[in-house]
């Protein structure tokens, strides 16, 4: 396929900024996969669909997936830990502002990192660069790895975990730039639009906040190593996991570290040319164990996220089983793809022809999943990892 079939019009005030105020309270739209038809409303018990005091179909919601799923149904879900990446400092000598954006630690005795920085054309080997006020937070670049990429050797001395505690603490939740980078119009204090020569004054309106790395993070989040969330995690609440757990649904966690590839533009008309950056994965034989009892038994097995599906799409046996796995993972999946592991996934809306559409394309049928986007502009869903979500079942 090609990228043009993956875009879109987009408004951009349908792209969530922040969170819903419960986990679980967001829109949810139903993709019917061999039907190809879609619910987006609750409906009673003569299948119409329920209307509230004004006379409005009722969408559906996040907890509604429950009534999707029976006793002995299995969700896999995505266990990566988001850290604090985004660091911010100065340059020595010129005290110029830079941006470093932590990927993976490379070796931990010699405190060395793998980053990205900005602006890249003024930082080169040798420089130092300093984190905090005193200047006891400090790196060395030791070398160039992409146009942006760097490595960084930390000159901290103390113990490893103090050491981390300590770069962490200086860190901001990683959001994703088209968030952080939002442009909205200017107020004054009391709250009126400010003008300058007959125009309206932009300026970037999404600060960063003490709450957003707690936010960005899925409940069940363990191990440490993404740099960004597994966005359809997030929408899964404590109440509703007891509620499936009540109603005997299994839960089976594998290990996807989500890198920025993710949100990496296309830039090739041709998919197939296209190269995914490699995240490390891991999945373990209790996972394996839960998954694959399930769907021997004929149970329905729900890949929570994009990265759960190309988790377990990496994982997979020829016999449809989930195997063991440790290392490494640059699938990349778009349509047409013969899937061998889940029936069922969970994802969000995302933008206009990026991968984690695509991943939703094939799996659900690119003319159904490309209409339930359609119908989510026109119904002002919200659209990226704070965005709406959609349930595609095998029916």
């Amino acid at each position: 396929m090609k990228l043009s079939q993956f875009n879109f019009n987009l408004p951009a005030d349908q792209v969530a900024l922040y969170p819903s105020y419960h986990r679980d309270e967001c829109r949810l739209m139903v993709i019917h996969k061999k039907s190809q038809t879609i619910d987006m409303y609750r409906k009673d018990e003569k299948g119409e669909p329920l209307k509230d005091e004004k006379g409005n179909p009722v969408f559906l919601d996040f907890r509604n997936v429950l009534d999707y799923f029976d006793e002995g149904d299995t969700f896999i879900f995505n266990d990566t830990k988001v850290f604090p990446a985004r660091l911010y400092g100065t340059k020595e000598k010129t005290d110029a502002k830079i941006e470093v954006f932590l990927l993976r630690e490379l070796n931990q005795e010699m405190r060395l990192w793998d980053v990205l920085v900005e602006p890249a054309r003024k930082i080169r080997i040798g420089n130092k660069l300093f984190f905090d006020e005193s200047g006891t937070m400090v790196a060395e670049v030791i070398d160039n790895t992409t146009s942006r990429g760097r490595t960084l050797r930390f000159l901290y001395d103390c113990p490893h975990e103090e050491f981390k505690r300590d770069l962490f603490a200086l860190g901001e939740a990683p959001l994703p730039r088209y968030i952080i980078d939002h442009v909205g119009l200017a107020l004054d204090e009391n709250g009126q639009q400010i003008m300058k020569d007959g125009k309206p004054v932009m300026k970037y309106d999404r600060p960063c906040r003490r709450e957003d790395l707690e936010d960005f993070q899925c409940i069940f989040a363990k191990n440490e190593g993404a740099v960004t969330a597994p966005a359809t995690g997030l929408h899964f609440s404590r109440e509703l996991m007891k509620r499936m757990e009540i109603k005997g649904i299994n839960f089976a966690f594998i290990t996807l570290h989500c890198g920025l590839g993710n949100f990496s533009n296309i830039e090739v008309e041709d998919l197939t040319k296209h190269k995914m950056d490699s995240e490390q994965m891991f999945v373990e034989a209790e996972a394996c164990k839960t998954v694959n009892e399930s769907k021997k038994s004929g149970h329905k097995i729900c890949a929570v996220g994009t990265s759960v599906v190309k988790a377990t799409e990496t994982a997979v046996g020829t016999d449809g089983l989930l195997k063991e796995y440790e290392g490494w993972t640059n699938k990349f999946i778009f349509p047409p793809y013969d899937f061998g592991m889940a029936d069922c996934m969970i994802g969000n809306f995302y933008h206009p022809m990026s991968t984690l559409m695509m991943n939703e394309a094939a799996f659900g049928g690119y003319d159904v999943v490309y209409e339930a986007y359609q119908l989510a502009v026109k119904h002002g869903y919200r659209f990226g990892c704070y965005g709406d979500a959609m349930l595609i079942v095998d029916d």
